[in-house]
């Protein structure tokens, strides 16, 4: 086999150069387990004239296991912007063009929005080559309702950021499915039964791994298992149940005020407990908003 049937012609039954049409091609490449790549993303890994990838260590990886190997060229968060341009005259000169991510599909969560619409605006022909997802793996695995669901994507890191972002998501009727890294799944938990109720929840860690791990519970269950055991280690996805109807979410005001107003009558620790108990809130959770809220009192 020549040295350039081996990094640059394609697989077995896949299409030729010649017969790729030009455009944008973006790629879902596997979550976690290798062997979920798609045929047809073998196809254009083998096919496209340039290929980006977010971290082109990561794709090579990836394209070895494949017995693959191309050029790749980085399009990340920080180069996005200076990279684009290239892009766009790449497509404009008639080349099939390439974008992966890390893993899953680009653009969710991951950098390429930008890039999107410039090229669609520019009239170039856009195509999603489609594969796993952590999302619909996440949700299709919690046990909760599937009928609609929102992805919050990643949260702010900043705690009050956080729970601004997550009172806003109090009436929203759908489940709920968001990413977070294992140093803040304790304290994301934690506002997210303190905020919307302990509703039913589901941390899913390094999908399709070996080591893959579902863990079903109600919210403060969860913050309290993460919090004793210490972080987990993996990607990690969130899906939490809408509110029940019959328990509506509680409001972060709300909230507030109810601490507030034990605290008027009542020792810090026990006025958390007797919250925690009236709204079926983790007990640790409201405590540590107890202690915020008095702290900022103090001022």
């Amino acid at each position: 086999m020549s040295e350039e049937r081996e990094t640059n012609g394609p697989i077995p039954g896949s299409k030729s150069r010649a017969a790729l049409a030009p455009g944008l091609y973006l790629i879902a490449t596997p979550i976690g387990n290798a062997r979920d790549i798609t045929l047809r993303a073998l196809d254009l890994f083998a096919a496209a004239d340039i290929l980006y990838a977010e971290d082109t260590r990561v794709t090579a990886k990836l394209l070895a296991i494949h017995g693959l190997s191309r050029p790749l060229q980085s399009y990340r968060e920080h180069n996005a912007a200076q990279i684009e341009e290239r892009i766009l005259a790449q497509l404009a000169s008639g080349k099939r063009v390439g974008l992966v991510s890390d893993a899953g599909m680009p653009l969710i969560s991951d950098p390429g929005a930008r890039l999107v619409r410039a090229a669609i605006e520019a009239g170039h022909p856009v195509t999603s080559v489609p594969g796993a997802s952590a999302v619909t793996t996440a949700i299709a695995l919690a046990g909760l309702p599937t009928e609609q669901f929102t992805f919050v994507g990643f949260l702010p890191a900043k705690p009050n950021e956080r729970r601004r972002e997550i009172a806003k998501l109090s009436h929203v009727p759908t489940t709920l499915v968001l990413f977070e890294s294992p140093n803040r799944v304790a304290a994301t938990l934690a506002d997210l039964a303190n905020l919307l109720g302990n509703r039913s929840a589901a941390v899913a860690r390094e999908l399709t791994k070996l080591h893959e791990e579902l863990r079903r519970a109600p919210l403060g269950e969860l913050a309290e298992h993460y919090e004793r055991d210490g972080a987990p280690r993996g990607e990690i996805v969130i899906v939490v149940a809408p509110p029940d109807e019959r328990e509506p979410a509680h409001d972060g005001a709300a909230l507030d005020r109810r601490i507030l107003e034990e605290l008027e009558r009542h020792p810090l620790k026990e006025a958390a407990a007797i919250v925690a108990g009236q709204l079926g809130l983790p007990r640790r959770a409201v405590y540590a908003r107890a202690l915020e809220l008095k702290a900022e009192n103090a001022k």
